[in-house]
């Protein structure tokens, strides 16, 4: 074990050993000593990844009160957190401005900026080390405060849109060696009840977007119903077919006739096949080969909706090099319905799945003029299959 990562592991002890919110003050005092570093700051991407929000050096680390908020677009900051590498620019006066990124298994979380006197290729190696040590303490730190949360929203946020976001996975994004994907909500001005979901077993990726009916509180408390019913059978180690039937039995039994339109998702990850439960939901597009096409599957009747038959459990195409692409109703109709979907999905194909539901949830943004009458929540899987023998 070389020096430099002797004194990296005492900084991860001693952030570990300080209150959670101090993690970026911890690793800016660790590159102050090393390097000389000065004005040291993690921008952290807002909710939607339009907008970074300065915590350190320049910036508000404390509730509320004046954070600075940095579009994105169009900045050396979009270039490091799209193309996920480090930016060197002049700095002001002298040294060397570096924007590099800080990202945990594919989930970008923002950028770490500083300046420093000069770098050479082995600073730089060290400066993006001690990046990833701090995504891992901001990883870890988020469970225990509100900090990353609060700083994130470059909006108010209502209680439904509080239910809503809490019922996400905490990551928007994740890299695996077989898969990469990544989900975004954007929500409307009255929020309608969508959420997607994944998990990732040694044998399963399970993955989940839908759709409740309503809107407001009474959208977000019917999904409340649905993605726990959902994750409490899928925990339970259930098939396909047995979690679909627990979510509707639990509209059913709870909901007062609400429903909710879904689909839920099963691949095994040695590459023997997927499954496929479609309620109610619209179909998936899937790119292969340079062409996007809708996966024709057959659709049952949505969660909630009191029907004899059982919901089908059917098998998905899906073939190492495919992208699916999963998104709820609000990414294509009223203004939406403007967006070519399919073009956009063959437009950014070269592109990390992180990128295409930016990109997708922007076009639709921009297509409604900012103001959403039904959420639009898209996920993007990319299907890389295991490793070939």
């Amino acid at each position: 074990m070389t020096h430099e990562q002797l004194r990296l592991g005492e900084v991860l002890a001693a952030a570990e050993a300080a209150a959670p919110a101090d993690s970026v003050e911890i690793i800016g005092r660790n590159l102050r000593d090393r390097f000389g570093a000065c004005s040291v700051s993690f921008l952290l991407a807002d909710v939607i990844g339009w907008k970074l929000v300065r915590i350190g050096d320049g910036g508000q680390s404390r509730r509320g009160r004046g954070a600075e908020q940095i579009p994105l677009s169009g900045t050396p900051y979009e270039e490091a957190l799209r193309g996920q590498r480090i930016v060197r620019r002049p700095g002001n006066g002298q040294g060397l401005r570096l924007v590099v990124p800080v990202s945990h298994r594919g989930e970008a979380l923002g950028l770490l900026e500083l300046t420093l006197p000069d770098a050479d290729a082995d600073v730089l190696a060290q400066v993006g080390e001690a990046a990833h040590a701090l995504a891992y303490l901001i990883v870890t730190d988020r469970r225990f405060t509100d900090l990353y949360h609060w700083a994130g929203r470059t909006t108010s946020i209502s209680l439904a849109a509080e239910i809503q976001h809490g019922l996400l996975p905490s990551a928007a994004s994740c890299d695996g060696d077989r898969f990469a994907l990544a989900g975004a909500l954007v929500p409307a001005d009255s929020i309608g009840g969508d959420t997607y979901d994944y998990a990732v077993e040694h044998d399963i990726l399970h993955v989940s977007i839908t759709d409740a009916m309503g809107h407001d509180v009474e959208s977000a408390l019917l999904a409340t119903l649905l993605v726990n019913a959902s994750r409490g059978a899928r925990r339970a180690g259930c098939d396909l077919a047995e979690q679909a039937y627990r979510v509707h039995r639990t509209l059913l039994d709870h909901s007062r006739s609400g429903f909710a339109t879904g689909q839920l998702i099963r691949i095994a990850m040695d590459g023997t096949g997927a499954q496929l439960v479609n309620a109610g939901h619209p179909w998936p597009l899937r790119l292969r080969d340079g062409t996007v096409e809708e996966v024709r599957v057959d659709v049952h009747l949505p969660f909630g909706v009191p029907a004899r038959t059982p919901f089908l459990v059917q098998p998905l195409d899906l073939r190492a090099g495919d992208r699916l692409v999963l998104y709820t109703d609000g990414m294509q109709e009223r203004g939406a319905g403007v967006v070519d979907l399919a073009a956009l999905i063959r437009d950014t194909a070269a592109e990390h799945p992180r990128e295409v539901v930016t990109t997708a949830t922007a076009a639709v943004l921009e297509a409604c003029l900012g103001h959403l009458r039904d959420d639009a929540t898209i996920l993007c899987l990319d299907w890389r299959g295991p490793p070939t023998r």
